[in-house]
């Protein structure tokens, strides 16, 4: 029987190997000939898809957050918009899930961004993630911009700031609390998203 990986093009492979590897160190250094060793191709394949590392690094950033966020929510427009917003903010939220969950991927990211010195690599592969974060919610602010809901300009500051509310979150999911986390959580999404949404919006 033909093995899977055998069946995909070069460009399949090495983003299957990129991956593979972020996924297990999301402060991976994806270099040229890591990446191609593991894909099991040249790397003058592996130059031909991506020219350069960052190419490869935001391809592969593009395709992790499909697999954790759907576009499609926000393009539901039988739902107001503060609701879809909302869901979308959520999708960030929920893969690390509560408690434990939570606490081990803050343990992921501190012994990857926080703990080491700032090296250029580490900055370049931190970047990488907050770039495609920042990415994805411009995207949603785009989308209800053209609908109405925002009043346009401002797009990346906004983007920023729904950021900086999930760091917060996220952080706070990984802490003991006393209260319920899953409604305070709710209650921050909404009160966060109505600041930036027009008045009138549903």
């Amino acid at each position: 029987m033909t093995d899977q990986n055998e069946q995909l093009s070069s460009r399949d492979k090495v983003l299957l190997a990129a991956m593979q590897m972020i996924g297990e160190n999301p402060g991976a250094k994806l270099s040229v000939r890591a990446v191609a060793t593991r894909a099991g191709v040249s790397t003058g394949s592996l130059r031909f898809h991506f020219p350069t590392q960052r190419a490869l690094q935001d391809e592969v950033l593009t395709r992790l957050y499909d697999v954790v966020v759907s576009e499609e929510r926000i393009h539901q427009h039988d739902t107001p918009a503060r609701e879809r917003l909302v869901d979308c903010l959520r999708q960030v939220l929920a893969p690390a899930g509560i408690g434990a969950g939570a606490r081990a991927a803050h343990r992921t990211i501190h012994e990857h961004f926080i703990a080491p010195e700032p090296t250029e690599q580490v900055r370049q592969a931190y970047l990488t993630l907050e770039r495609e974060g920042q990415r994805r919610v411009e995207y949603w602010l785009t989308v209800l911009t053209q609908e109405g809901a925002l009043t346009p300009g401002d797009t990346p500051r906004r983007a920023k700031f729904l950021l900086t509310v999930l760091n917060g979150l996220a952080l706070q999911r990984a802490l003991p609390t006393d209260g319920s986390i899953l409604q305070s959580e709710n209650d921050t999404l909404y009160m966060a998203v109505d600041a930036i949404l027009n008045p009138a919006t549903p």
